[in-house]
């Protein structure tokens, strides 16, 4: 059963009131999303968006709209239930993947399971597969990839072994890719808590669903969309997507952003939000001992100001 992470913190920061209506941007199995629809009774509305369609098919309840598509197209989806003229007074995103995501969909995402190298979470938007990353780009490329969006310290050796691997034959599934990653690193990752793999999935698995830049493009659109005094929750899994969540909230949170070396203000930026969070929010050692998967998780808050 999968356990929604920092479910207590999300509750108690979207300020949750009767009758309010709610966006959940990464439905997945429901966990926030059920817990919002118990606080904000009887008539409340939570919009769950989710790329995968069986998290779609999978649940209904009267309060409930559910919408298969990226969230990047929060705007656009928002803006298709003009109709019912809903207001919007908190916005979540949980950036993280559920161990169904990750091990019982069949495309490749887990190390543990010998799967088909594919990794796209939408087929349609998504053209590039893990497989034809790993088979077509070159050594270089491969390095890049496995450094900037992974973290790898051993991103060059282990893209050496692969080019030379898939010399021999194509690496199609999982398992030929993890083996070819324990040939590039298995000697300095023996005393390391971490599967050798890990961060090269990762990495693959953000390139191919262009998951930074989906983050990008969601975050000022959901200000947008919030009411004066809404909250934005949102949940990380690794510092490249912190990253990007911390900056927008530093950024969004001030006048001026022009550098500092100038003289006066020129660039007109109005601040949009204020940060509740002044330090991250990470689970308790309750819950991470409960839940593992969740000890990396951090989540950060912004309110919109009202003008």
């Amino acid at each position: 059963m999968h356990t929604p992470v920092l479910l207590n913190e999300v509750i108690e920061n979207l300020n949750i009131q009767s009758n309010q209506n709610f966006i959940d941007c990464t439905f997945g199995n429901a966990g926030h999303s059920m817990a919002i629809l118990e606080k904000n009774k009887p008539n409340g509305i939570v919009v769950g968006i989710d790329l995968d369609i069986k998290n779609i098919l999978e649940h209904q309840e009267k309060r409930l709209i559910l919408i298969n598509d990226n969230f990047a197209n929060l705007e656009k989806i928002i803006s298709e239930l003009s109709e019912q003229n809903l207001k919007f007074h908190g916005i979540l995103l949980d950036l993280g993947f559920s161990s169904t995501q990750l091990e019982e969909n069949g495309l490749g995402l887990s190390f543990q399971k010998d799967e088909f190298l594919d990794m796209r979470f939408n087929k349609i938007e998504a053209e590039v597969t893990a497989e034809k990353i790993i088979n077509k780009y070159s050594e270089k490329d491969l390095a890049n990839i496995f450094w900037k969006f992974g973290e790898e310290k051993y991103s060059r050796r282990i893209a050496r072994i692969i080019v030379q691997e898939r010399k021999k034959k194509q690496i199609k599934t999982t398992f030929d890719l993890v083996n070819a990653i324990k040939k590039a690193t298995l000697k300095n990752y023996k005393k390391n808590k971490i599967h050798p793999a890990t961060k090269v999935f990762q990495a693959l698995r953000i390139v191919v669903n262009n998951e930074l830049e989906n983050l990008k493009q969601v975050l000022p659109q959901a200000i947008k969309i919030l009411e004066p005094k809404a909250r934005l929750c949102v949940i990380s899994f690794h510092s490249l997507e912190d990253r990007i969540v911390k900056q927008f909230f530093k950024q969004e949170s001030k006048d001026c952003v022009c550098p500092a070396e100038f003289p006066k203000c020129i660039c007109q930026h109005q601040a949009v939000l204020k940060i509740i969070s002044k330090k991250v929010i990470t689970p308790s050692f309750e819950e991470i001992k409960n839940n593992p998967r969740s000890r990396s998780a951090k989540m950060r808050i912004g309110e919109k100001l009202a003008f």
